[in-house]
C-alpha cells in the first residue's frame, strides 16, 4: 500500500467494522421505560441544557417549571432556530435527524415527534444500531436502583446485543445511603463499613454477579479520589469489591475526574471536571496485580500520565474519551497520543450514550477522528520504511473496536 491509499483504506475499514460499545447508559428493550429514546430526550439532554442556559435569558427555575415537551421546544428555538448548531452536542442532534430522514432545519419539532411516536421500539432500536455501526453495547446496571432491580429479580430475558456492567456508585460513593439501602434488603451492615459489612457487601455482589452476568464492575469517581485512604470506600474496595473481582475474574472499571454539582441549579448539567491524582491508579494496579482495571479519566491533563501507567501495568486498560473530552479535536489528540505510546493496546472510545439515538452521532464523529489519527500513524510507518496492508489495518481496527475489550474481559 502506498501513501496515497492510506486515508481511503483506513476510512473504509473503520466504517465497516462493527463496534462493541463498552460503556453506555442504554437498556435492552426488556427493561421498559427506564431506557431513553426519542426527540424530546435528545434535545433536553444535559449537554444541550448547559448550552441553552448560556444562550437564553430563561433562568433554571423557569426552565425546570416547564414540562419536557416545552423544555425541548425552548432549546430547539434557542440553539437550532435562532443559532447555527455548530457545537458538538447540537451538531450531533442534526446528524441524528438527518440520518433518520428528518429535517434538521425545521422550525419546530412537530414532524420529528410524529416520526418517533410512530416507531416500534424494537425496529427503531435495530435501525439505530445499524446506522451507528454498533453490534453490541454494555449497559450501566445498578442493583440498588428501585426501577431497575425488579427486572433482574424477575429474570429479565437475555439479549445478545446488550451486556451488563454492575455499577457500584451507591455503595462506594455514599456508604451512608448505600448501607441504608442494603439494610432494607436484609443485609447486616453498619455505618463504619467494618468486617461484617464488607462480608455482607461481598455476599451482595456475588448474588448480583450471578443474576446480571456482568462484563465488569464499575464506579465513577470524583477528581479527589484517593486510594488507599482511611475511609469506608477503601475498606469496601479492599475487603469486598476487589476480592470479588479477583475471585470472579471480572475487571474493575474506574471513571475518574468528575466534580459534582459545581452549579446545582443546572442539575445534571451542573457537573464539571477536575484533575485527579493518578497515583491511586498506580497503587491499585501494583497492589492488585490479579485484578484487571479499565480506566477512563475525565481531565485532559491526566491523559499522558494514564498512558505512562498503562506502559507499566499490563492489568490497566485505558478506554474512551469521556464526557467533556468527547470532542473531535480532543478525541483525535488523545488517540494519537495513545497510538504513539501504546500501539493498539487501548480502547479508543465508548459512546456514554444515555439516549439511544446518540450512538449514531457519537460513533460517526468518533470514527472520523480515530481514522485521522490512525491513518497518520500508518503514514509515518510507510515514510520510515515499513509496510502495511489492508489486512493489517482490518486486524488493528478490530482490536481497537472489539477484541481489546473482549480479550481483557475474557468474554
Amino acid at each position: 500500500m502506498n501513501l496515497d491509499q492510506i486515508d481511503t483504506v483506513v476510512t473504509r475499514v473503520i466504517d465497516r467494522t462493527p463496534v462493541l460499545d463498552i460503556h453506555t447508559h442504554l437498556y435492552a428493550p426488556a427493561f421498559g421505560r427506564i431506557g431513553l429514546w426519542g426527540i424530546d430526550e435528545l434535545v433536553t439532554y444535559h449537554y444541550l441544557e448547559a448550552e441553552f442556559f448560556r444562550a437564553s435569558t430563561m433562568t433554571p427555575d423557569q426552565y425546570w417549571a416547564l414540562d419536557k415537551i416545552a423544555r425541548a421546544d425552548a432549546i430547539w428555538k434557542a440553539l437550532f432556530v435562532e443559532r447555527t448548531p455548530i457545537s458538538e452536542a447540537t451538531r450531533g442532534v442534526v446528524c441524528v435527524l438527518a440520518s433518520l430522514g428528518l429535517d434538521p432545519g425545521a422550525e419546530t419539532l412537530k414532524d420529528a415527534r410524529a416520526y418517533f411516536n410512530a416507531q416500534s421500539f424494537e425496529s427503531h432500536l435495530a435501525n439505530v444500531l445499524a446506522l451507528a455501526g454498533v453490534s453490541e453495547v454494555v449497559m450501566t446496571n445498578d442493583p440498588l436502583d428501585p426501577e431497575e432491580a425488579p427486572s433482574w429479580e424477575q429474570g429479565v430475558g437475555a439479549d445478545p446485543r446488550f451486556h451488563a456492567a454492575l455499577r457500584l456508585d451507591r455503595i462506594l460513593n455514599d456508604w451512608t445511603a448505600g448501607a441504608a439501602a442494603l439494610a432494607r434488603l436484609g443485609y447486616d451492615v453498619d455505618a463504619g463499613a467494618g468486617p461484617k459489612s464488607t462480608d455482607e457487601v461481598r455476599r451482595f455482589l456475588e448474588r448480583w454477579i450471578g443474576l446480571m452476568k456482568p462484563r465488569y464492575l464499575a464506579v465513577s469517581m470524583t477528581d479527589t479520589f484517593t486510594f488507599p485512604a482511611d475511609d469506608a470506600r477503601t475498606r469496601l474496595m479492599q475487603h469486598a469489591v476487589l476480592p470479588v473481582c479477583k475471585a470472579a475474574g471480572l475487571p474493575m472499571s474506574l471513571m475518574i475526574g468528575v466534580r459534582r454539582q459545581v452549579n446545582p441549579a443546572l442539575r445534571l448539567a451542573g457537573d464539571a471536571v477536575g484533575q485527579a491524582d493518578l497515583r491511586s491508579v498506580e497503587r491499585l494496579c501494583r497492589d492488585w496485580p490479579d485484578v484487571r482495571f479499565l480506566i477512563s479519566v475525565l481531565s485532559r491533563e491526566n491523559q499522558h500520565e494514564l498512558c505512562v501507567y498503562a506502559r507499566k501495568f499490563a492489568n490497566l486498560m485505558p478506554f474512551g474519551c469521556w464526557w467533556f473530552l468527547n470532542n473531535p479535536s480532543i478525541v483525535e489528540e488523545m488517540t494519537r497520543e495513545r497510538l504513539e505510546m501504546l500501539g493498539q493496546s487501548f480502547i479508543p472510545q465508548h459512546s456514554d450514550a444515555r439516549v439511544l439515538e446518540q450512538v449514531i452521532y457519537k460513533w460517526r464523529s468518533s470514527r472520523r477522528s480515530i481514522a485521522v489519527a490512525l491513518a497518520d500513524s500508518y503514514r509515518r510507518l510507510l515514510i520510515d520504511g515499513g509496510q502495511v496492508t489492508e489486512s493489517d489495518i482490518d486486524r488493528d481496527v478490530t482490536r481497537l473496536f472489539r477484541t481489546n475489550f473482549t480479550d481483557f474481559c475474557r468474554m
